[in-house]
């Protein structure tokens, strides 16, 4: 089940461009709730993506994997923080979260090389 998680985060970013062009309210405003939850506060935007991660490895979401693991790089998350965080998400998760925070870890892998 090996993915290439930069291929899914260009493909999202189409697909995504798509939907803003069709549903240009909806998206916008999908659009204004994410920038309010980056928004600097009380957490950096690295802790932000690390907990955003964990949830997309908890419903399992691909997409969501590899936008928020690509963010997690530019953040400059380190490896560690990311197993960390991924053990979290087994320990939440259960058995389906291993097999998603193995996804997980390929795509920051693969977003770091």
């Amino acid at each position: 089940m090996k993915q290439n998680y930069k291929n899914v985060a260009e493909d999202l970013q189409k697909s995504v461009g798509q939907l803003a062009k069709e549903l240009p309210d909806t998206m916008k405003a999908f659009s204004s709730l994410g920038a309010a939850a980056k928004k600097n506060g009380a957490l950096d935007p690295k802790t932000k993506e690390l907990i955003a991660t964990a949830i997309a490895v908890a419903v399992r979401c691909d997409g969501c994997i590899a936008s928020h693991v690509k963010a997690l790089e530019q953040h400059g998350a380190k490896r560690e923080e990311v197993l960390e965080m991924l053990s979290m998400s087994i320990y939440m998760g259960g058995g389906p979260s291993v097999v998603y925070a193995a996804e997980a870890l390929t795509a920051y892998d693969q977003f770091s090389e």
